[in-house]
C-alpha cells in the first residue's frame, strides 16, 4: 500500500484554492475523518488509483465512467460521470496545500490544509484519501447567505474559491466586518441589483420547483434521493441547475441572467449545451437551455432567436402585506 507523499513547499508561493468536501453522506464519517486527519471519498471505486490519475479530469472520466455505471446500474451517464469528476478532484484536482471546509454534520464548519498527495487505504471508509491538518473551525450561522448557498450545493466535492476572502475572515486571518454579503467583481455585469436578487433566486426556484412552470414538464437532476443538478460541475463551467424531462428524453439547462450581459450569458448557455451534448447526454436525448432574467432583453431575444432550443423566461418578484 502507498503512503501519503508529504510536500516541502519551502520557498515556493502557490496559489490557493478553496473547496467544500463533504466527508460522506450527511457528514457521516466527520468525527473519524477529523480525528485521524483526512479527506476521502469512495464512489465505489476499488483499487489503489496512483497511477490512474491523470492530469486531465475528463480522461480520468473517459475510463472510469463505464465502470462506476458498471458497479452500480441504476447510475446514469451523468450521475456517473459527476461521481467520477468529483473523485478526481478530492484524489488529484486539489493541490497540496489547498484548503478545504468541511460540515460536521452539527451547524460547525471545520477547515484543513491539504498535506500530501493521493494514497489509497483499502477495506476502510473513504478509501481515496489525502492527509489534512485541521487548522480552525466556524459556525455555519456565520457565514454570509452567498456562500451558505454554495456550499449546499449536492455531491461530495465543490470549489469555494470566490469565496475565498471570507472563509479567511472566518479563519480568523482578516479583518472582522470586512466582508460584504454580496461583491460584484465580475465585469460582465451590467445590473448589480439583479445580480444580488437572483444571488437568492436560485435557491428559491430549487426549493419551490414543483410549483414552479418548469416543474410540470422537468425536474431537477437527482441521483439517489440527492439533488446534484443544482451548481452542476463541468469542464466548461458550472450549470445554474441542470434538469432532465419526467419522460428522461431532454435535458435542461437553465442559467441565470444576474445582471450580466447579454451575450455573454447566451455564449455560455451555448457552451454548456455543447458539453453536456458532447460529454452527458445519451442516445436520443435533446439537450435545451433556458436564461431567466427580471427584465424583458431585446438583446438577449435578437441573440437566441437563430437558436430555438434556447428560451428566454422573465421572473417577477410579488410583495404582499399581511395583517399580524
Amino acid at each position: 500500500m502507498y503512503g501519503p507523499i508529504m510536500a516541502n513547499l519551502g520557498d515556493f508561493e502557490l496559489a490557493t484554492n478553496y473547496y467544500r468536501v463533504m466527508l460522506g453522506k450527511s457528514s457521516q464519517y466527520a468525527s473519524e475523518c477529523f480525528e485521524d486527519g483526512f479527506i476521502g471519498a469512495d464512489f465505489g471505486i476499488v483499487g489503489d488509483l496512483t497511477f490512474k490519475l491523470p492530469d486531465e479530469w475528463r480522461t480520468f472520466n473517459k475510463e472510469f465512467i463505464p465502470v462506476v455505471m458498471g458497479a452500480n446500474p441504476s447510475k446514469t451517464k451523468i450521475g456517473a460521470g459527476l461521481s467520477c469528476g468529483q473523485l478526481w478532484t478530492v484524489s488529484k484536482g486539489i493541490a497540496i496545500g489547498d484548503i478545504v471546509i468541511c460540515p460536521d454534520g452539527s451547524g460547525v464548519y471545520r477547515v484543513g490544509r491539504v498535506l500530501s498527495s493521493y494514497y489509497y487505504v483499502d477495506g476502510q471508509i473513504l478509501p481515496h484519501r489525502r492527509k489534512v491538518e485541521w487548522i480552525a473551525s466556524f459556525p455555519r450561522a456565520s457565514m454570509s447567505e452567498s456562500l451558505q448557498s454554495s456550499t449546499r450545493t449536492g455531491g461530495t466535492v465543490s470549489n469555494a474559491t470566490s469565496h475565498a476572502d471570507e472563509i479567511e475572515g472566518l479563519m480568523g486571518n482578516s479583518s472582522p466586518g470586512t466582508r460584504p454579503t454580496f461583491v460584484v467583481s465580475d465585469p460582465d455585469v451590467e445590473d448589480p441589483s439583479a445580480f444580488a436578487l437572483e444571488a437568492h433566486l436560485e435557491d428559491f426556484l430549487v426549493k419551490n420547483w414543483s410549483q414552479t412552470l418548469l416543474g410540470k414538464d422537468f425536474t431537477i437532476y437527482s441521483e439517489e434521493g440527492e439533488v446534484i443538478g443544482q451548481q452542476y460541475p463541468t469542464d466548461a463551467g458550472i450549470i445554474d441547475i441542470l434538469a432532465i424531462s419526467r419522460d428522461g428524453k431532454r435535458l435542461l439547462i437553465i442559467e441565470l441572467k444576474r445582471g450580466r450581459a447579454s451575450d455573454v450569458v447566451v455564449g455560455q448557455t451555448l457552451r454548456y449545451m455543447g458539453f453536456v451534448a458532447e460529454q452527458l447526454a445519451g442516445e436520443g436525448q435533446a439537450v435545451e437551455g433556458i436564461i431567466i432574467g427580471l427584465e424583458d432583453d431585446p438583446k438577449l431575444r435578437w441573440a437566441i432567436t437563430p437558436v430555438p432550443a434556447i428560451k428566454f423566461y422573465r421572473y417577477r418578484i410579488d410583495f404582499q402585506l399581511l395583517p399580524s
